[in-house]
């Protein structure tokens, strides 16, 4: 059996940031993950400068595809509006891979499937065993799943479903454009400009208000195609979009338990005003490995619930995407 003083289960930023950081310490931490590295990861990779920062990139040395916007163009209920403030945008296919790798730790193509503790170590699959476990497997994370699961119950109100598809073009609009409650959508959908030729478009929504609805995503997501092509922003080409979920930021307070820590989509730490999850998965990757290394405590309460630094924007977001479900669900519960 191999022993390590930490175990990391996920590569993604969340797992490779904590990773960087304990092995920066000269701690002897192991990365696990069920996908090989590079993987396609479905998402938009759009980063905020808080993500440069916190992760210490020089912009100038990082050796894949970085394109920076001045400003986001924002479309709401028929009004369009630019906010002003640096974004960035990256393929998560490259900046994955490149995170963990420059963390310098050994990474093992497993699937976690058994997780145990025994004594003062976590055993997995009879195989692996550590001190200390990360949980940074995304949604269907078997940290969670094993440890955290009954602490912290999924929100059904909070689950977002997705449909999105990234492909080389020559967009002739260069700038992040995102869409809010187009035709009543519960969600957002966006288009998303890649360095060197690449372009991600996609929809995301509140499941439980689209099922409350009747309603189907595909339906929104052909919405949005023929808004793109009306306007000229995609004037060629197929589409065959690839849909994954995840939760938006809960009333989630328990994030370590004993030598075990969840972080990023595991705890469901996705924003709840843009629905960003980078950001929280960096910034709690990091905190973890703080936690090991100094005894910090580990508090999800001091990772932001949202992106926006606008009151009246997130705000309106979020009554829009959460509180506004929520009402209608504790009215249905009433009846019952």
């Amino acid at each position: 059996m191999e022993s390590s003083e930490v175990l990391i289960v996920g590569g993604g930023p969340a797992g490779s940031s904590c990773a960087w950081k304990l092995a920066r310490h000269g701690v002897d931490c192991r990365v696990l993950d069920a996908q090989n590295f590079p993987r396609t990861k479905l998402c938009a990779g759009w980063i905020t400068p808080e993500v440069v920062r916190d992760l210490e990139i020089d912009i100038r040395d990082y050796p894949h595809r970085f394109l920076s916007f001045d400003r986001l163009h924002i479309h709401l209920l028929g009004l369009g509006f630019r906010v002003n403030g640096v974004q960035h945008s990256i393929r998560r296919f490259e900046f994955d891979d490149w995170l963990l790798k420059r963390s310098k730790v050994p990474f093992v193509n497993h699937n976690v499937r058994d997780i145990r503790k025994e004594g003062e170590y976590y055993v997995i699959d009879d195989q692996y065993r550590a001190r200390y476990l990360i949980g940074a497997g995304g949604t269907k994370c078997p940290v969670y799943r094993t440890l955290f699961r009954n602490a912290n119950p999924r929100a059904k109100e909070l689950q977002t479903v997705t449909l999105e598809q990234e492909f080389p073009y020559d967009y002739r609009d260069g700038g992040c454009h995102l869409w809010f409650f187009e035709r009543g959508f519960p969600g957002y959908s966006w288009y998303v400009p890649k360095a060197q030729g690449y372009l991600n478009v996609g929809i995301g929504g509140m499941a439980s208000q689209l099922k409350h609805r009747g309603e189907d995503i595909w339906s929104h997501w052909e919405n949005l195609v023929l808004r793109l092509k009306r306007s000229g922003m995609v004037y060629d080409g197929s589409f065959d979009p690839k849909g994954y979920s995840y939760y938006l930021r809960s009333d989630v307070c328990v994030g370590r338990v004993d030598n075990a820590f969840i972080v990023g989509d595991s705890a469901g730490l996705a924003t709840r005003d843009l629905c960003e999850g980078i950001g929280p998965a960096v910034r709690s990757g990091l905190m973890a490995a703080d936690a090991i290394l100094s005894g910090a405590e580990y508090s999800l309460a001091a990772i932001s619930r949202y992106t926006s630094d606008r009151s009246l924007v997130y705000r309106s977001l979020e009554f829009m995407f959460i509180d506004r479900e929520r009402k209608r669900l504790a009215r249905a519960d009433v009846a019952v």
